[in-house]
C-alpha cells in the first residue's frame, strides 16, 4: 500500500520580509555611504590627536607612608612603682583606624596652608583665592589608605620635579604637625601630669614665698623633731592623697566607677584618708569632710609658752610647703616616665618609597585618546548612515500626514 504525503508548500509573507531588516540591507546601506563611514572617523581621529596634543602635559609623583601604629604603653608597669599612682591615669584612647586619622591630618586645612605658602600654589595655579586653591591642590593629590595598611600619596603637576616635591612635602609637614599633638597614650599622659606639675609648681612657689614672708615679719617658732617628723608625715600623707584623687580623675575619663582597678584606687584613697584623719584628729573617727584633706592642721607637740609666739602662725605655711614640695616630686616622677614613654612610643612617619621625579608622562594619553576619537566618528557615520536612509524612504499616507502633524505641532508661530 502506498502512503502519499501530502505536504503543505510554505509560502513567505512579503509584508514580514519587508518589516524586517536584512543583512543584505544593512550591507547596501553601509556600501552607499562608504565615504561618509571612512571620512567621519578619519576627520575625528584626527581633531583627537590634534587635541591631546595641545592638551599640557601632566606628571604624577607617588610615595607610600607606613603610618604609626597605635601600641599598648608600657609604663603601667613602672609607674606602679611610683607611690602607688597607677598608669591607669593615661590609658589610651584608642583609636579605630589609625590611618584614618593620619588621612584627615594629610587633608586637613593647616597641612594644605603649609604647601600653598611653601610652593607658592596660589601664583601656580594662578587663583585669585586661597580657597581656589586649596581645592585646586586637592583635585591634584589622592590620599587613600589601602588594604596593607600603607598610606599612599599621589600628586600630580606639568613638573615632574614639583609633583616629586610636593609628594614629599606632604609627608615632612606631616611628621611637623604630629609633634604638635598628643596622639598616642604617653602624649596624652604627659600632657596631662605636664599641666598637673605646672599647677603644683605654682603652689608651690607661692607657699614658699608667703613662708619666707611670714618668717621676715614674725619669726618662726622652734619645732622639736618629733613634731617636724609628724609634720613630714602628714604632709607626705596628703600629698598621696592629693597624688591619688589626681589619678581618679584621669580615669573618669575612660573607665565606670564600677571599673576593677577604678575600685582598687578609690579604696586606696580611702584608707590614705582614714589614716590621715588618725594623724590629725588622734582619733579612730573619719574626718567631717574627707573630700577636703586639708581642713585639719597637724598636733604639733609645743608647750603653752611656745604656742604663743609670734610665729605659731607659720606652721601651716611650713606645712603648707611641705605639701605642695612632696606633690610636686611625686608629679615630677610621673610626668618624666610620661616622657620617657612618650619617647620610645613617638608618632614615628616611616617613609616606604619616597617619591621621585617620574619618568613618563600621566596624561595626555595621545593613543588612547586618537583611537577614542576614531571610534565615536565611526559610531557617528554609521549612525548618520541609517538614519538617512530611514528619512529617505517612501511613507504610507498614514505616516507622511503624521510627519507633517509633527512638524506643525513643533512651530511657535
Amino acid at each position: 500500500m502506498t502512503t502519499i504525503n501530502h505536504e503543505q508548500p510554505t509560502f513567505i509573507n512579503e509584508e514580514d520580509e519587508e518589516d524586517g531588516i536584512s543583512i543584505m540591507d544593512i550591507l547596501l546601506t553601509l556600501a552607499k555611504h562608504k565615504k561618509k563611514i571612512i571620512a567621519y572617523p578619519i576627520a575625528f581621529g584626527v581633531a583627537g590627536l590634534a587635541i591631546s596634543m595641545v592638551l599640557p602635559i601632566t606628571y604624577r609623583a607617588n610615595t607610600n607612608i607606613l603610618p604609626p601604629q597605635q601600641n599598648q604603653s608600657t609604663a603601667s608597669g613602672m609607674l606602679s612603682q611610683l607611690s602607688g599612682l597607677a598608669g591607669g591615669a593615661g590609658a589610651a584612647l584608642g583609636i579605630k583606624s589609625p590611618n584614618d586619622l593620619y588621612i584627615a591630618l594629610l587633608k586637613s586645612r593647616s597641612l594644605t596652608d603649609k604647601l600653598i605658602q611653601r610652593f607658592d600654589l596660589q601664583k601656580r595655579y594662578e587663583a585669585k583665592l586661597v580657597e581656589t586653591t586649596r581645592k585646586e591642590l586637592e583635585g591634584k593629590s589622592n590620599i587613600a589608605s589601602g588594604k596593607d595598611g600603607l598610606i599612599t600619596i599621589d600628586v600630580e603637576d606639568k613638573d615632574p620635579k614639583i609633583a616629586a616635591a610636593i609628594a614629599n612635602a606632604y609627608v615632612e609637614e606631616l611628621t611637623v604637625l604630629t609633634s604638635k599633638f598628643a596622639l598616642t597614650e604617653a602624649s596624652q599622659r604627659r600632657v596631662f601630669y605636664e599641666k598637673q606639675l605646672e599647677l603644683a609648681k605654682d603652689k608651690m612657689i607661692a607657699a614658699e614665698t608667703a613662708l619666707s614672708s611670714g618668717i621676715d615679719s614674725k619669726g618662726m617658732m622652734s619645732v622639736d623633731a618629733q613634731s617636724k617628723a609628724v609634720l613630714e608625715t602628714v604632709a607626705r600623707l596628703r600629698a598621696n592623697i592629693s597624688a591619688k584623687q589626681i589619678q581618679l580623675k584621669a580615669m573618669q575619663a575612660f573607665v565606670t566607677p564600677n571599673n576593677t582597678e577604678y575600685k582598687r584606687a578609690n579604696q586606696e584613697l580611702l584608707g590614705m584618708q582614714d589614716e590621715l584623719s588618725k594623724l590629725e584628729n588622734g582619733s579612730n573617727t573619719h574626718s567631717a569632710s574627707k573630700s577636703d584633706t586639708r581642713t585639719n592642721l597637724p598636733e604639733i607637740s609645743t608647750n603653752s609658752s611656745k604656742v604663743a609666739e609670734p610665729g605659731a602662725s607659720n606652721i601651716q605655711l611650713l606645712r603648707d610647703v611641705k605639701y605642695y614640695q612632696m606633690l610636686y616630686e611625686m608629679l615630677a616622677k610621673q610626668y618624666e616616665v610620661a616622657r620617657l614613654d612618650e619617647a620610645k612610643d613617638i608618632p614615628l612617619i616611616q617613609v616606604l618609597d619616597k617619591a621621585v621625579e617620574p619618568e613618563r608622562k600621566l596624561k595626555p594619553q595621545r593613543a588612547l585618546i586618537t583611537i577614542a576619537a576614531f571610534f565615536f566618528g565611526l559610531i557617528l557615520a554609521i549612525t548618520a548612515s541609517f538614519l538617512s536612509e530611514s528619512m529617505n524612504e517612501p511613507k504610507s499616507e498614514e505616516q507622511a500626514e503624521k510627519l507633517r502633524q509633527l512638524k506643525r505641532y513643533l512651530k511657535f508661530s
